[in-house]
């Protein structure tokens, strides 16, 4: 009986009664309209005479010529060999479509929730203090420390199933944790609804399915290993589709342009140690900087120690991230509305406010998707469309997580910088100073000449510290001429924020209401409870009020 082994993919072997044929090297599994071999064919009784010859199977003319030249050299019948090669051909086009198959990403299944799972899943989104509760989850599943970047990492990848998904780039110095926290935030994630991303060739991205990427969180390694595809990626974070035209050769020959689209909308999330490189993606992202402090340090170490004498309830980590999956798989498409939004400002230092608001906004929409479950579904009486209204809370939840990222875009010093900066301050008022020398600080901090360099480079060309003396020969000694800069950017923006969330407050409560807030015809709303009807605040000021 005739048997193809493929135990070495390099060298084939394929038996049928008296002959033996080994296929050298293989066979390429691209370029399906050949199958170019390198046969050595011997008989099963006379292995010292062999006959080679390198073809195209499906060229027929080069078939016909090896049945007449291998059955001439092996003493076969020219029907034997002929029966062998059609038998062999077939054989491996079977491996072949074997192999290519095997190769293709296998597309998760969507878990199918048991109603234990479902009713637990339900009750978690319908809990009180959600937020709060999911803070907790996500630290008893396995991530130490980072409450707020993990939080606000969960949220974002939350986006994914909005029709506007917000994206992520974790950002610090190598070993501070950025790739950790992604993987483990990601975890929490559906395996079915998440794409990891090591390196891609420059048109990778083009050649994935139509709907292949829709809705799908793409989880970024490394962005150095991704620069290739960099821009199709910023295509598809703001246009929330890519196309590209190629041209291709038809069966005939003739040359024919293609249009491969790829829709969204995805929710991207990378890693770099490299900010400023990445300006134009960083500018779509909610940026998270990683804690590098002592006492984070310490908890990530204890908890390495703890988990290497086995004190650690990894059974019960994972019950946590199969909850939250749980939980995700739950959450349905909806339109969200925010009738305060109109209400909201930035600080003028936001360097461009304009897609930072953006995100803001977004982000709070977010929150207010989260809480579907608690929130009353109302209907559109004029279009009939069901949507969900962010509240007051949403808006403070979305302020209080963001208040970092919203500092840092306001801060004309990049994260490293800064850090350096406040560090510097600290040591200087811990020496009773304004003045220092370089090496002083270099060997105090215990920073490489290279980094000291550009980082006093960095604050001297900004103005926040100036050089009053010395020469490159026997070292400039400098002083900080801007001691409270970040803490008056932070109160500035605080300031804000208080002012806007109380004038919220108190145009929730009917107060200050414009002439325009409340229409004649109430829209019909629909609760858990059943229907009632409510107040309609004009588009114009897009406001609800509620009593």
């Amino acid at each position: 009986m005739a048997k193809l082994i493929a135990d070495n993919p390099e060298l084939l072997i394929y038996l049928d009664g008296k002959l033996h044929i080994t296929i050298l090297g293989g066979i390429k599994l691209t370029g399906l309209d050949r199958l170019k071999v390198t046969l050595k064919l011997i008989r099963t009784d006379n292995k010292q005479n062999a006959f080679r010859h390198n073809l195209d199977l499906y060229n027929s003319i080069q078939t016909e010529q090896l049945i007449e030249k291998s059955a001439e050299a092996l003493d076969v019948s020219t029907a034997e060999i002929s029966t062998a090669i059609s038998q062999l051909t077939t054989a491996l086009e079977n491996y072949r479509a074997a192999r290519l198959e095997a190769m293709k990403p296998k597309q998760p299944e969507k878990k199918q929730l048991t109603e234990a799972e479902r009713k637990a899943a339900i009750a978690y989104l319908k809990s009180p203090d959600l937020l709060t509760r999911t803070k907790q989850a996500i630290a008893a599943s396995g991530i130490i420390g980072e409450e707020t970047n993990s939080l606000i990492a969960y949220l974002t990848y939350t986006s994914r199933k909005r029709h506007t998904p917000l994206h992520l780039m974790c950002l610090g110095a190598s070993g501070t944790g950025k790739t950790w926290l992604q993987e483990k935030v990601s975890e929490l994630m559906p395996e079915e609804d998440k794409l990891e991303i090591t390196t891609l060739s420059m048109n990778a991205f083009y050649y994935f399915g139509k709907e292949e990427l829709k809705h799908k969180l793409l989880l970024i390694e490394d962005l150095d290993g991704a620069e290739a595809v960099l821009y199709p990626l910023r295509e598809l974070q703001s246009k929330r589709k890519i196309s590209k035209t190629v041209t291709l050769k038809d069966s005939k020959g003739n040359l024919k342009t293609v249009t491969l689209n790829v829709e969204g909308p995805v929710c991207v999330s990378g890693c770099t140690t490299r900010e400023e490189l990445y300006e134009d993606n960083a500018n779509r992202c909610i940026l998270l900087y990683m804690d590098t402090s002592p006492e984070q340090d310490k908890k990530i170490m204890d908890y390495q120690r703890r988990l290497s004498a086995g004190l650690v309830d990894q059974y019960g980590e994972r019950k946590v991230r199969e909850q939250l999956k749980n939980v995700q798989r739950l959450l349905k498409p909806i339109t969200v509305k925010n009738p305060f939004a109109t209400y909201l400002s930035l600080p003028e230092a936001v360097f461009k406010p304009r897609r930072t608001m953006l995100l803001l906004l977004l982000f709070t929409e977010t929150i207010t998707y989260y809480h579907q479950y608690q929130r009353e579904l109302k209907t559109d009486t004029d279009t009939g469309e069901q949507y969900i209204e962010s509240t007051i809370a949403d808006i403070e939840a979305a302020f209080m997580l963001l208040e970092t990222t919203l500092l840092k875009k306001s801060d004309e010093l990049n994260d490293a910088c800064r850090g350096f900066f406040e560090k510097l301050k600290a040591l200087l008022k811990e020496q009773d100073t304004e003045a220092f020398y370089a090496k002083e600080v270099r060997s105090a901090m215990r920073l490489s000449p290279s980094s000291l360099g550009r980082y006093l480079y960095e604050l001297e060309r900004m103005g926040y510290i100036k050089i009053t003396r010395g020469n490159r020969y026997k070292g400039f000694e400098y002083k900080v001429s801007n001691w409270n800069d970040l803490e008056n950017l932070t109160n500035d923006a605080q300031s804000m924020v208080k002012s806007i969330l109380e004038s919220i407050k108190a145009l929730s409560l009917g107060e200050g209401l414009g002439e325009a807030s409340v229409t004649r015809n109430p829209p019909v709303t629909q609760g858990h409870n059943g229907l009632h009807n409510g107040q309609k605040i004009s588009r114009k000021q897009a406001v609800t009020h509620e009593k």
